[in-house]
């Protein structure tokens, strides 16, 4: 989770350079580091795996409803914070860009794209987030740099669909690819509505709220789809249970504990090296746990794609406020 899902709001702390804190604090830094790395990373094995007796939008919304209903009631009592109805608004906002839209989307597609082109394709959350923050009101149109990243980075996503066979491989199944980059593109409008729409000063209470109101409205929206009358408890797969766990536990849990210390304690440039290293993982694991081809066509989009990452989240910003480093998409991954 991140900055919003509630992921935690850029400028929350001051960023403290690695090299002027104690010793054990470097050491927690880079275990949590090494946690956002390779936690958000296997979670899109683990929706795959999920995905082998959940139905997509149940398996997000019990993601999710799970983690809000847990730790809302211990981050209201150890806060003290009543949310108000302005904070409740902006969660349900975000918690239907983020998880209904964003996680929820990335788990459908996940039916027919492999896990580890789909962290892929989600990592263009980062260039997504220019362009929404350079076409809102009052935006900044991106440095020279930024915009060849945006080109290069479209580019590498065009090359994964099509032509049909580049390279003796087949193209990533077009009506996946579209949810993901829909997915993509409301996980960046709810990562930066997120930053203005009003949220408790607690950013834990503020994902607890985006995770119960965005877990709440995937099961509603599973319950219109029907998926409750294909849901067959008694057929659910272990592997399936324990996948679901991991995800509430270490994806939702750790992973995302993780990147609320390191946003505190690193700089913004340094916490952003999550959003071309999730997709190695990603593309790595699914290989060697589930059988997924890497084929030429995936290692050339992949190297295009993420170097557009890199130039984007790189590139000098034209003043300090409009720096935004990318948001992680649960769907997440």
């Amino acid at each position: 989770m991140s900055t919003t899902t509630g992921e935690p709001q850029r400028g929350a702390g001051t960023p403290i350079s690695l090299s002027h804190t104690p010793a054990r604090t470097t050491t927690l830094v880079l275990v949590a580091f090494a946690a956002v790395y390779l936690v958000w990373g296997s979670t899109y094995l683990a929706i795959r795996i999920g995905l082998e007796s959940f139905p997509p939008l149940i398996l997000a919304g019990l993601r999710h409803f799970t983690v809000g209903i847990l730790l809302y009631p211990i981050f209201r009592m150890k806060t003290g914070t009543r949310p108000s109805a302005t904070h409740w608004r902006t969660a349900v906002v975000t918690g239907t860009l983020l998880l209904v839209v964003g996680n929820g989307g990335v788990s459908w597609a996940e039916l027919t794209v492999p896990s580890g082109i789909t962290a892929l394709l989600v990592a263009t959350v980062s260039l997504w987030l220019v362009i929404v923050d350079w076409l809102r009101p009052g935006g900044v149109r991106p440095v020279a740099r930024v915009t060849m990243g945006l080109l290069m980075g479209f580019a590498g996503l065009a090359l994964l669909v099509g032509p049909a066979h580049l390279g003796r491989s087949e193209r990533v199944d077009p009506r996946g690819t579209a949810v993901l980059v829909a997915a993509s593109l409301a996980w960046a409008c709810g990562s930066l509505y997120s930053k203005h729409g009003g949220m408790p000063g607690s950013p834990m209470l503020g994902v607890a709220m985006q995770s119960f109101t965005g877990g709440s409205i995937l099961l509603i929206v599973a319950l219109l789809a029907g998926e409750f009358r294909e849901l067959q408890l008694g057929t659910v797969s272990v592997r399936s249970w324990l996948a679901l766990g991991y995800l509430v536990v270490f994806g939702s849990g750790i992973g995302f504990s993780a990147y609320i210390y390191i946003i505190h304690k690193s700089t913004a440039a340094r916490v952003s090296t999550y959003a071309f290293v999730n997709p190695v993982v990603a593309l790595f694991l699914g290989w060697q746990i589930a059988g997924e081809a890497i084929t030429l066509r995936t290692v050339i989009a992949a190297a295009v794609i993420l170097t557009a990452v890199i130039l984007v989240i790189t590139a000098p910003h034209r003043t300090p406020a409009q720096v935004t480093a990318p948001v992680p998409a649960r769907g997440e991954a």
